[in-house]
């Protein structure tokens, strides 16, 4: 097995990991409703992608 000649310094292990970071995820405006949904993604309050609806978004009402 293949061993490191000299050790990794600590600047050097750092900028390796610099892309490890975690990123936030990208937020869009729904065209149909105007509620913030991921981008590519069918919007989880209307239920609408790309002009059309896919999802039927059915509210629970509660009876009294």
């Amino acid at each position: 097995m293949a061993h490191p000649k000299r050790r990794k310094s600590y600047s050097k292990k750092m900028m390796g990991r610099s892309h490890h970071a975690l990123k936030q995820k990208p937020f869009a405006e729904c065209t149909n409703c105007g509620e913030i949904a991921r981008p590519h993604h069918v919007c989880q309050s209307c239920g609408y992608y790309n002009g059309r609806q896919i999802l039927e978004i059915r509210t629970d009402e509660v009876s009294e």
